[in-house]
């Protein structure tokens, strides 16, 4: 393999350009309570205002986001919308746009961390623990949700059991290929309970659910079958060092906006589930 940074000069431009069509959406305008789904995260809730150039949505454990009105970026009704500022709103002048944290949730000033809940999320390793703290870290603490490594999910059974889950102490595992037929799909099946919820992402390691123009490549390579992903995605590079490679990974991550929508939403379904309060 011919030796190259890796870094240098893989993209030589945007990856969606100017030059990409555009589907036309209806345009809806952004009155509070209406009940809308972000289609890019999965976030659920109603809109409360529009901020600046954001529109503020609230979910149902009262979480608000502000979140980017861009074309289609919005479903109403199951139909992909795009939100604008309602008429009556033209003539109140702009509004700073409120501080929000890297997962888009709206910034609480002076906020602290709340003491620790009984429900945990579960990841199965420490990077994908360092992804999720990264861009959700600020929500977790103010939620009291803490985030615990599995360090792989072939013992999930057994973790799963001894936290023994119920209303007040829900359980939700966030897993690498959850797909159809494999191994991460029969485990999360053997722990179907009311209060665990597994979600996951159908990518092999969670360096793929970070986008590749993030990165500064034009797509993550793929690794045949039978060779260790990570081992292969540093050949494909010519990096040696792993933990470099995921460095650099990680440093790319800014927002959520910098992840793949399955990991998104995954991790928002599990705060969504682990904060609830329940029925008793």
């Amino acid at each position: 393999m011919t030796s190259r940074d890796p870094w240098a000069g893989i993209l030589s431009g945007p990856v969606d350009g100017p030059a990409r069509l555009r589907a036309t959406y209806p345009e809806i305008p952004a009155t509070p309570g209406l009940a809308v789904r972000h289609r890019a995260s999965g976030f659920t809730g109603v809109v409360v205002r529009v901020e600046g150039d954001g529109v503020v949505v609230r979910g149902a454990t009262g979480l608000e986001r502000i979140l980017r009105p861009s074309p289609g970026a919005f479903d109403v009704k199951g139909r992909a919308v795009s939100l604008v500022r309602p008429r009556t709103a033209a003539t109140a002048g702009p509004a700073a746009a409120p501080a929000t944290t890297t997962s888009g949730s709206i910034a609480v000033a002076g906020s602290r961390a709340r003491v620790a809940q009984a429900s945990r999320i579960l990841v199965e390793g420490v990077h994908d623990a360092e992804l999720v703290e990264k861009v959700w870290g600020d929500d977790l603490r103010i939620e009291g949700v803490v985030v615990e490594r599995l360090d792989g999910i072939d013992h999930l059974a057994a973790v799963v059991d001894s936290f023994r889950p119920g209303p007040r102490n829900r359980l939700g595992v966030l897993v690498d290929h959850l797909v159809p037929g494999s191994k991460e799909a029969r485990l999360a099946a053997e722990v179907a309970h009311p209060h665990v919820l597994v979600t996951g992402t159908p990518f092999v390691d969670v360096w793929q659910a970070v986008r590749p123009a993030s990165v500064g490549i034009l797509t993550w390579p793929d690794i045949p079958r039978g060779t260790d992903w990570k081992a292969g995605v540093c050949q494909w590079l010519g990096v040696a060092d792993p933990a470099a490679v995921w460095r650099h990974v990680l440093g790319s991550v800014r927002t959520y906006a910098d992840l793949e929508p399955a990991l998104v939403g995954a991790v928002e379904r599990l705060i969504d589930f682990v904060t609830d309060p329940g029925d008793g």
